[in-house]
């Protein structure tokens, strides 16, 4: 069963041998056409996103029975917000987050709602809570669907901000304020208050039937900006007031952070750092704590927790060595992942998306480095696994790259883990090469497919792809100070990997270039800096250039101290940014930046291009209008791909 147009197999038919550079950038660039799947609570629809022209995406309906083509609920506008990720509130209502972006004055702010619609498009209502004309301040998060209401056909439970309203000369004033949470009906919007609003609480936790169990406070500085401890409350089965669970201190991932619960275990489900490195662990609600590790590693951290349908019941935890594993609680979840995996060789990466109320059908995502991914529908009562739909369907017929785990030497010896792709065909030797640092640098790369190297790949490219030491992941060592405050470490290991390429003979040393995003374009430019004769072209994307400059950029917002703590204070903030260090780069630069970034201002790559001309070096800046920090747009991405790649080549 494949829910493919016949307009979408003609479009397949004249990619397949996408091998000019515009028609593999299109190929590449081209955002999923499938994504956030959700199956219905009978099992008989299928609903998910594609992407709609620009930045605009479509949700989109299917019966699991007949076939028949997907058909369009909700679309939204090119330029306005997009569709986030949709959930069934009953077998024939949806609900949806959407967001975007806006600029106020000169800043760019993100914004988020919510919205509800019938299966057929029909009914379509505005969850989010509209403000009166007499509010005190924007809210511009919209709130989030937390939990079901057991008994209540297409009601939720929805966390959402209370704002206080009052006009001068009027006794109506509203004095509510803060996070609360509301039971909804989104068919009618009538609404019932479940947790009065409190100022600084930042999350509520349900159990999956309709029960509020954890809340999390955000604790203050003296000066009244967010703090970085949170402080998470329990209830009791059937209480009513709030105990003590944990304090988490999100800077630097200390204490207990909790995730989910279990209504019939009493249980929490969480993470907590035991021996530098995170473990998933339980604590009993019963008012006594206990806590029991239930996954743990010596060598990386267990960072993932699997749950799995209507009431996203936690079945497993999950964690990434060479290649991302999983560890299932569940003994049939567990015998049906062993199945799958040796059933799709080819897709060892295997996801349970969704399930239906009973869980007799599963959706599945399984994927690997070769193979983009697929969705499937697994029915366990007939025993059947049927294919849906391709999330990369362009790239069908292409060959794309094996991804290799490797480990190189650093400097200091120490063995930094990296994974290396190469040309399909190519003798990987004396090629013209790319060191890609992941952005972040709170984050790291993982084994399967990347669009981005797999694109660089198919033109001629070895690509590698480091998690040098300031990288998540790995445990506290690793990561050290972060990879601003340990720039120079975390620059030394990208900078040893172009080496090690050269060594090994797979790269051209006349060849070897940088290419980075976000905190992987600071790097691709740093390591421009400290070694300016490494590398013979720099390419960043959404680039950090100055330090302080980040710093700044989150002056106006309540987490402004805990932001200016990770960036931290010293020499490094000058002597780690490019944009002051601009003078030493030899190698010509190309960067790609929205101007609706919010993660990374694009007054950062403008500022590099100032000085890098005034240096007198070669810069070019290409913008993108009205795009933010991923460049969620195909059309710019393939831009993207192309002109870099021309650039890389000349």
């Amino acid at each position: 069963m494949r829910f493919l147009t016949a307009a979408l197999a003609a479009m397949l038919a004249s990619t397949a041998s996408a091998q000019t550079l515009e028609e593999a950038a299109k190929a590449f660039g081209a955002r999923p056409a499938m994504s956030s799947t959700a199956l219905s609570p009978d099992g008989t629809k299928i609903a998910f996103l594609a992407p709609g022209p620009m930045q605009a995406s479509n949700l989109y309906v299917v019966e699991t029975a007949n076939g028949s083509a997907p058909r369009i609920v909700i679309s939204t506008d090119e330029k306005a917000d997009r569709i986030l990720g949709c959930t069934w509130v009953s077998n024939e209502r949806l609900a949806c987050r959407t967001g975007g972006y806006v600029k106020i004055g000169t800043e760019v702010n993100g914004f988020r709602s919510a919205i509800a619609a019938n299966a057929d498009g029909s009914n379509i209502r505005l969850l989010t809570a509209r403000r009166g004309e007499n509010a005190l301040y924007a809210d511009l998060n919209g709130g989030s669907i937390i939990d079901y209401v057991p008994g209540v056909d297409g009601a939720v439970l929805m966390a959402r901000t209370y704002v206080p309203e009052e006009q001068i000369g009027s006794l109506i004033t509203k004095t509510e304020q803060g996070l609360g949470v509301d039971q909804i009906d989104t068919r009618t919007l009538a609404r019932k208050k479940i947790e009065s609003p409190r100022p600084n609480a930042i999350e509520y936790i349900s159990d999956g039937r309709g029960d509020v169990r954890i809340a999390g406070f955000q604790t203050l500085t003296p000066s009244g900006y967010s703090g970085n401890v949170i402080e998470y409350r329990y209830r009791m089965n059937s209480g009513k007031d709030w105990k003590i669970l944990a304090s988490y201190d999100y800077l630097n991932e200390t204490g207990l952070n909790p995730y989910a619960v279990d209504p019939g275990k009493n249980i929490a489900y969480g993470f907590r750092k035991i021996d530098g490195r995170k473990a998933l662990v339980s604590v009993t609600l019963d008012g006594s704590l206990t806590e029991t590790v239930l996954a743990k590693r010596n060598d990386v951290d267990v960072d993932g927790l699997i749950t799995v349908g209507r009431q996203q019941r936690v079945v497993g935890a999950s964690y990434a060595t060479e290649k991302r594993q999983s560890v299932y609680f569940d003994p049939e979840l567990k015998r049906l992942a062993a199945s799958l995996g040796k059933a799709l060789p080819k897709q060892p990466l295997i996801e349970f998306a969704d399930a239906n109320a009973d869980e007799s059908k599963l959706l599945i995502w399984a994927g690997g480095d070769t193979e983009p991914g697929t969705y499937y529908l697994f029915d366990k009562t007939a025993k059947k696994l049927q294919p849906i739909m391709q999330t990369r369907p362009l790239l069908s017929g292409i060959g794309l790259a094996v991804v290799k785990p490797v480990t190189y030497p650093a400097r200091d010896g120490t063995m930094v883990p990296a994974y290396l792709t190469l040309p399909p065909g190519s003798t990987g030797k004396n090629l013209p090469a790319i060191v890609m640092p992941h952005g972040g640098p709170s984050a790291r790369d993982e084994w399967g497919f990347d669009w981005l190297p797999q694109f660089y790949a198919n033109r001629g490219f070895a690509v590698i792809q480091p998690n040098y030491r300031g990288s998540s992941g790995y445990g506290d060592a690793w990561f050290q100070d972060n990879g601003f405050k340990s720039w120079r470490t975390a620059i030394g290991d990208v900078a040893d990997a172009g080496k090690w390429l050269v060594s090994q003979g797979i790269a051209n040393a006349a060849q070897l270039n940088i290419v980075g995003w976000s905190y992987g374009g600071y790097a691709a430019l740093q390591s421009a800096v400290v070694e300016p004769g490494l590398f013979k072209k720099v390419v960043a994307i959404a680039p950090v250039t100055d330090l302080a400059e980040t710093k700044s950029e989150w002056r106006n917002y309540s987490n402004r101290r805990v932001q200016e703590k990770f960036i931290g204070s010293g020499p490094h903030i000058v002597e780690g940014s490019p944009a002051q260090n601009a003078s030493a780069i030899t190698a010509p630069v190309l960067m790609f930046h929205g101007d609706f970034d919010r993660n990374v201002g694009i007054g950062q790559s403008r500022l590099m291009v100032s000085k890098l001309k005034s240096a007198g070096k070669q810069v070019t800046l290409v913008e993108y209008p009205g795009l933010d920090h991923s460049l969620v747009d195909s059309v710019a991405r393939a831009d993207m791909l192309k002109k870099s790649a021309e650039f890389l080549l000349k």
